[in-house]
């Protein structure tokens, strides 16, 4: 991201303090809860990608379900995990903003 960019779309959500003459510091759990709500708004969900193996051939033979079979981590458990950490950069952000006023 560029100077202007960051200028113009992150720079008025952030708390900034300054060090030194010249130094600019900004909260990182502010930054954290920017890019979570920047990302949920503009965010490309990746087309599925499944390997042939992982396709059941006969349905009577597969176990559970005759729909495609995919590892890794389920979506509940990522989405989880996402709200968990969102939740408290959120929080620390309402914080910061009550004692600004």
């Amino acid at each position: 991201m560029d100077r202007n960019r960051f200028n113009a779309q992150v720079r008025p959500y952030v708390s900034e303090v300054r060090i030194g003459s010249q130094g600019i510091a900004f909260d990182r759990l502010e930054l954290d809860a920017w890019w979570e709500h920047y990302k949920s708004r503009n965010e490309r969900r990746p087309k599925a990608f499944v390997l042939e193996d992982d396709i059941c051939q006969k349905p009577t033979e597969c176990q559970g379900s005759a729909v495609k079979v995919a590892s890794g981590t389920s979506k509940n458990a990522a989405k989880k995990r996402l709200a968990d950490g969102s939740e408290k950069a959120r929080a620390h952000l309402r914080d910061v903003r009550q004692k600004k006023r």
